[in-house]
């Protein structure tokens, strides 16, 4: 394992709010590494914080690929309405901001066939919220 990933890990716990929204952007891009996945969807769903909830739904779709995807959707599929609300936001965040992510609608379209039921009723979820224009 890399430092950088290490110190997001370890950040991941954070009594602090802006610490573990840090470890959520950081640990972004190690969406298909499995200790990363399992804390990534825990920040998704963070109970004490919603704005952790939001950038790191933004840092995973910012990243796009069918890893970092999958987590939101796993994550849509277990939250709350409230929580639902700022990862649709997140990932709104991260649609609209400079450059858009064109890998949001392919990786949509992969989990649509997922084997996991929960993430393919999350991925129709985030499929929907993008009103089928990135999805």
């Amino acid at each position: 394992m890399t430092s950088g990933l290490e110190a997001a890990l370890a950040e991941a716990s954070s009594p602090s709010w802006t610490q573990r929204v840090r470890a959520g952007r950081d640990l972004a891009s190690f969406a298909d590494v499995p200790e990363a996945a399992e804390t990534l969807v825990g920040l998704l769903l963070d109970v004490e914080d919603t704005a952790v909830t939001r950038q790191t739904a933004e840092a995973l779709a910012r990243v796009g690929t069918v890893a970092a995807i999958r987590l939101i959707a796993l994550a849509v599929a277990e939250a709350d309405d409230n929580q639902a609300e700022w990862l649709q936001t997140g990932v709104h965040d991260a649609l609209v901001g400079p450059g858009g992510v064109p890998g949001v609608a392919a990786a949509c379209g992969k989990l649509a066939r997922d084997p996991e039921e929960a993430v393919r009723r999350g991925a129709a979820d985030i499929s929907a919220w993008t009103d089928g224009t990135r999805c």
